[in-house]
């Protein structure tokens, strides 16, 4: 386990398409702790595009990290990553640059938790880079501001990676 993984109560914090995802799997195979995709409680179930009540998505969020004694958070949501703050998670901020996401996402595998196909998903691919370029330019909970805000407000262990590759060696 590196120094980064040690004490396995992290939130991650970023882009569609800055690699959360890629990250949050990583640290989970590392360190055996359980993964909580944001997007599986900010949406209704079954529905695209539905929000649920923000403060049942929270509730969730605050049930899953007391359960789990440790864990992996990770979204696009800041105020469901604030809603993990009371556990004392490492806040990741990963911001490796708009190409990078725009990349990420072309390259994305079908998310079955998502789309009910791979065609679906890719079927909203040029929605998905449109909002992906957004993110730079919108204000709010979705946002670039609102990502830098939560993490700059944040007074607990938190890191700002570029680069997933900061975040060090995938495991063996």
């Amino acid at each position: 386990m590196n120094d980064f993984a040690a004490g396995t109560r992290i939130a991650i914090l970023g882009n569609s398409g800055s690699g959360k995802s890629t990250l949050a799997r990583r640290l989970a195979a590392e360190t055996g702790a359980a993964v909580l995709d944001l997007d599986t409680v900010a949406w209704e179930p079954g529905k695209i595009a539905v929000p649920r009540e923000p403060a049942a998505a929270a509730d969730d969020v605050r049930t899953f990290c007391g359960t789990h004694a440790h864990w992996v958070v990770e979204g696009c949501y800041a105020r469901l990553v604030r809603a993990t703050f009371a556990f004392r998670p490492r806040l990741v901020f990963l911001d490796p640059g708009l190409e990078q996401c725009l990349a990420n996402c072309r390259a994305r595998p079908w998310e079955p938790h998502k789309y009910a196909s791979k065609e679906e998903q890719d079927e909203r691919l040029a929605f998905l880079l449109t909002w992906v370029a957004g993110y730079y330019t919108r204000d709010g909970d979705l946002s670039l501001a609102g990502h830098q805000a939560l993490y700059d407000a944040y007074d607990g262990p938190k890191q700002h990676l570029r680069a997933l590759a900061e975040a060090g060696p995938a495991p063996v």
